[in-house]
């Protein structure tokens, strides 16, 4: 293990007090300026800010290492909860790098939370008294005036490495890969956060806005969600453009009935039924997906639910174990995971970090809720940001259109940096 606890368990403090108080307002109002975190869908959620500990860990075991340590945090805590939900009490926000082998993977508990859920709102904090938060007043100003550059690869040289990977699928090595490229962008003033998280938020109230450690954005799809011993995913593989009046209709009937929109997708639903079949007593993935249509793309998207075991080695598996069972899945990685996992590192050419890692929250009763990093951008400095964007390559993909879909998932982040 290599792990680093800036601030461990036994030095942090022993309280935390959760009150209800229903007018919470805007959560995303209620972050500071820097170090904010967020796990928000349409208007319903977690933001939280100052941190009480933190651990930061890679290797072999990181995910198990993670969930001892909160364990260990968590039960040295005095608890005082009035409401006890999912969320209320002490709270984990996480951002899992993508190879947490490889990668360092960031375990924030924040000083303060404040949450809502299905018309109830709390506050938690550290201490016996939270105070009650005031929405940040927030003058956004003028846009910034930014600069893109290309990441690891230019789009020619990205286009040939897709072209490679099908030369690879047809070659019978392996049946999906998913490729991603980073953008780069610089600003003229530093880069508000907030901003681009309500953005974001309103421009995509459907997905889950999220913020941990730099790394925020708006994900469409659910890794997956634990409430006692149910669990839930939504799997998202196969994305169309939009268009106007009868040319987006056309659009999405040519997505729901693409033999290799279809196939791609079968493929990332499979993949994730095979990792959690065996921690569940029962698990139910439709067979036909259904289309999820955003601001700027459509996907096809199929809803999986299951009960996690009650008995056997199964039922003692936490959220994080879970988590580190079915990451990655095909939606991010590829099929067969090992050969997808070595092409990726062979034909990408950059470190993934914690893009397209699991990123969410968890509490001390096990529950918790984990999307997958995407549309999203690591910041760097003050006025920069590290863009990323990955699409799904099978047999058949063509690469001018796969370059098209990243251009138009960069969009998603790109209005919010620019508007």
């Amino acid at each position: 293990m290599t792990a680093a606890a800036l601030t461990s368990p036994a030095a942090a403090a022993r309280v935390v007090t959760t009150v209800r108080h229903d007018p919470v307002g805007d959560l995303l109002d209620l972050l500071p300026a820097t170090g904010g975190l967020s796990w928000v869908r349409r208007g319903e959620g977690l933001v939280g800010w100052g941190e009480a500990a933190r651990l930061e860990v890679s290797g072999p075991s990181a995910l198990a290492d993670a969930a001892r340590w909160w364990d260990e945090y968590a039960a040295g805590l005095d608890v005082a909860d009035e409401l006890g939900v999912p969320g209320s009490g002490p709270v984990l926000f996480a951002s899992i790098a993508f190879d947490p082998l490889a990668g360092t993977s960031v375990f924030v508990v924040p000083e303060m939370v404040v949450g809502r859920r299905g018309g109830a709102g709390w506050v938690t904090a550290l201490g016996p008294a939270p105070e009650l938060p005031v929405p940040v007043a927030h003058d956004d100003g003028p846009a910034p005036r930014l600069r893109y550059a290309d990441g690891a690869l230019d789009p020619a040289s990205w286009c040939a490495a897709v072209a490679a990977a099908v030369t690879r699928i047809d070659a019978g090595e392996l049946a999906k890969v998913v490729l991603a490229r980073d953008l780069l962008v610089s600003s003229d003033v530093p880069l508000d956060p907030r901003r681009m998280l309500r953005r974001l938020a309103a421009r995509f109230p459907g997905c889950w806005t999220f913020a941990v450690d730099g790394l925020l954005g708006a994900t469409p799809e659910l890794l997956l969600r634990r409430t006692g011993r149910q669990l839930s995913a939504r799997v998202l593989a196969g994305t169309a453009p939009r268009g106007a009046g009868a040319e987006d209709d056309r659009l999405a009937r040519a997505l729901l009935t693409s033999a290799k929109d279809r196939a791609e997708h079968a493929l990332a639903v499979d993949s994730l039924v095979q990792a959690l079949e065996p921690y569940c007593d029962g698990l139910d993935a439709p067979a036909e997906p259904q289309l999820l249509t955003l601001a700027n793309v459509r996907h096809l998207a199929t809803d999986v639910v299951g009960t996690q075991a009650a008995r056997g080695r199964a039922a003692g598996a936490g959220l994080l174990d879970l988590v580190g069972a079915v990451h990655p899945t095909a939606a991010v990685c590829g099929t067969p995971t090992p050969d997808a996992a070595g092409l990726i590192g062979e034909l990408e050419g950059m470190d993934r970090g914690r893009y397209a890692g699991p990123v969410g929250w968890l509490d001390a009763a096990g529950d918790g809720e984990f999307g997958l990093a995407l549309r999203c951008a690591e910041l760097v400095g003050d006025d920069g940001a590290r863009l990323f964007a990955g699409c799904g390559i099978v047999a058949g993909s063509d690469p001018a259109a796969e370059l098209a879909e990243t251009q138009s998932k960069f969009a998603a982040f790109q209005a919010a940096l620019e508007g």
